[in-house]
């Protein structure tokens, strides 16, 4: 029997969303056979016209019997009717699971369906959402969160990863890798992995600096000396160094530490590597050196994030 998703839309709602009906798509071609069945809904029904200007095609609210209920997101924060928060509240309690993507955790607010939980949304909404709904537990730099039979995922494209551990959950961690490749995407980041990139934190200008960046990230066990950096770079020592600095405001040594500290984070939370393999793989010296990067970054050591990503995983 498949299991029935219904998509909750709503005027000038933000069509990137629409991508998830892909992977369950994607997901009932893997099987051969309907594991999924997706239904967009509204309030009244017809045309829904997204923020692009898109419009797509809805049925209106009028059952309760789905396996999952989820809800889109949009580039403004916007206020429902009292009938789409009511339908929300009725269909994610009665379903086994419900979701949100980006601001759509705004309107589980809303439906009183935050009150003690864990939730994430887009990092530029996210104090916005623990303002309005102090009861919620929201945080801001993770790209989906599970608590219980609620999901919610940051913005953007981190639609995708939510709805891949989704159908992981359902069939198995190789149906979700299968979908990934078929969809030219990572097979999904970690509910935990940071929704920010090291690399675009430092926005170089130049396609030199850019390139050193990510020589650096793909040899990170390595010593990178200014030197090697600059070679990468085809630049003089001299000028590598004053160009760098200009661009990114860093100098390159403190750089190289943002990005094996963000690459040994990760690894962190999504394996059971120790912290020595961790360090020695992320390019520190030793693990002392690593953990004393760990707290001037995110003011805690690794043990401390891996016993969160730990707990996290567990709950």
């Amino acid at each position: 029997m498949s299991k029935r998703i219904g998509i909750l839309v709503f005027p000038r709602f933000q069509v990137l969303d629409l991508v998830v009906t892909t992977i369950f798509e994607l997901a009932n071609e893997q099987a051969g056979r309907r594991l999924y069945e997706v239904s967009l809904l509204s309030e009244y029904g017809g045309n829904v016209v997204s923020s692009s200007g898109v419009p797509v095609a809805t049925e209106p609210f009028d059952r309760h019997d789905f396996d999952t209920i989820m809800v889109a997101g949009a580039m403004e924060l916007i206020r429902s009717p009292q009938a789409f928060v009511d339908f929300l509240r009725e269909a994610s309690l009665a379903s086994r699971r419900a979701a949100s993507i980006c601001t759509g955790a705004f309107f589980l607010g809303e439906a009183g369906l935050l009150d003690g939980r864990r939730v994430t949304t887009h990092w530029g909404n996210a104090r916005d959402l623990q303002r309005m709904y102090p009861k919620a537990r929201v945080e801001e730099d993770r790209i989906f969160i599970k608590d219980g039979k609620f999901w919610s995922s940051a913005g953007m494209t981190a639609c995708i990863d939510l709805c891949l551990a989704l159908v992981e959950e359902d069939q198995g961690v190789e149906m979700s890798r299968q979908i990934a490749r078929k969809m030219v995407v990572y097979h999904r980041r970690s509910g935990g992995q940071s929704q920010f990139s090291a690399l675009l934190e430092l926005e170089p200008k130049s396609d030199r600096i850019q390139q050193a960046l990510s020589y650096a990230k793909q040899n990170l066990r390595k010593p990178l000396s200014v030197d090697e950096l600059a070679d990468a770079a085809h630049l003089s020592r001299r000028q590598f160094s004053r160009t760098f600095r200009i661009e990114t405001g860093q100098s390159p040594a403190r750089a190289i530490e943002v990005l094996r500290v963000e690459a040994a984070r990760a690894m962190i939370e999504a394996g059971n590597h120790s912290i020595e393999v961790v360090a020695r793989e992320s390019g520190f010296a030793d693990p002392e050196r690593m953990r004393r990067a760990f707290v001037r970054a995110y003011g805690q050591p690794p043990q401390a994030i891996r016993r969160a990503a730990r707990e996290a995983s567990a709950a």
